[in-house]
């Protein structure tokens, strides 16, 4: 459930922002701003889903999967291949998203 919800996470908040960047950077008409909106406030709903008890180690973990999703979001949406810089950086950051997450705690 948990990856499942950032994922979903990190679509609706990858949307949301590109509405906002549409608006301001591409041009496009101020209507692109209520999806973006509706996209962001159902991001932020979707990491309360998260199974971890406190919401910064939930909100650390996250940034992991934020960025893949976002290397993503660049060679899907916008046709630009992601380098071995790219791949890499993003590989550590999921590494340190799941240390994060599922590292054995002891209290």
């Amino acid at each position: 459930m948990t990856l499942l919800a950032y994922i979903a996470a990190a679509l609706a908040e990858i949307a949301g922002c590109f509405g906002f960047w549409a608006w301001l950077r591409l041009g496009r008409s101020a209507v692109w701003l209520v999806p973006a909106i509706a996209s962001l406030s159902l991001f932020a709903y979707l990491l309360t889903l998260v199974e971890v008890d406190q919401a910064g180690r939930a909100y650390a973990a996250y940034g992991g999967v934020y960025i893949v999703s976002s290397i993503a979001w660049l060679w899907l949406a916008e046709g630009v291949r992601p380098d071995r810089w790219d791949v890499s950086g993003a590989a550590i950051c999921l590494l340190g998203a799941a240390v994060i997450l599922w590292a054995p705690r002891t209290g």
